[in-house]
């Protein structure tokens, strides 16, 4: 799996207009929160379990890819699902898997905030809300 800054990406995705991108927050999370133009909704896990099937999730990404070799972006709230989600897209013979360090809204602060140490918003890249 490789990783990239949300800047990075942002490049890599106009550079490679082929490359899927997936946002493996819950949908609730994506349409409220936000999310960047473009992004298809695979959640990792969803209310109200709460339980990933890696399994699943690698069949909803598969559906959405011309093919296991397509490039694959990840990103969620802070850049951790998308590891596990990523190991899982690997393991299900993905090749070009690649994780959003910070992923949309970034780390917590000392006030227990995002976005305002890093992430997709923080670095100021395109965004939408519901």
């Amino acid at each position: 799996m490789k990783h990239l800054q949300p800047k990075e990406a942002w490049d890599y995705l106009q550079q490679h207009p082929d490359a899927l991108f997936v946002d493996v927050r819950m949908e609730i999370e994506s349409l409220y929160v936000g999310r960047p133009p473009g992004v298809v909704n695979v959640p990792w896990y969803e209310y109200p379990d709460l339980v990933p099937d890696p399994q699943k999730f690698a069949s909803a990404v598969a559906q959405e890819a011309s093919s296991r070799a397509q490039p694959v972006l990840l990103i969620c709230r802070s850049g951790q699902r998308t590891l596990d989600a990523g190991q899982a897209l690997e393991g299900a013979g993905f090749t070009n898997v690649i994780n959003i360090v910070h992923g949309f809204e970034g780390e917590l602060d000392e006030q227990f905030q995002r976005s305002t140490l890093s992430g997709w918003r923080f670095d100021g890249l395109p965004w939408e809300q519901m």
